[in-house]
């Protein structure tokens, strides 16, 4: 097998996580789980790069987040 470099271009991936391409799909992803997680959650997303977060917004959700683990269920649906 021939040995193969790889060099990261961190111009180029600087450039994609500043994208509004990739904040829209971070986004649509983040509102997915939001959806499948239930009433009391929502998306925060990040000002400077592409990021996204689900959080809980209310008591009964932090709640049912810490017994049923709901934002990792959310995750993994598809």
């Amino acid at each position: 097998m021939a040995k193969m470099k790889f060099e990261l271009n961190r111009a180029g991936v600087r450039e994609l996580m500043r994208s509004a391409e990739m904040q829209n799909v971070l986004i649509r992803e983040a509102k997915r789980m939001s959806d499948a997680a239930g009433e009391g959650y929502d998306v925060y997303v990040g000002q400077n790069r592409a990021n996204v977060q689900v959080q809980t917004m209310t008591e009964e959700a932090y709640n049912d987040n810490l017994d049923h683990n709901t934002l990792e269920k959310a995750k993994r649906r598809r």
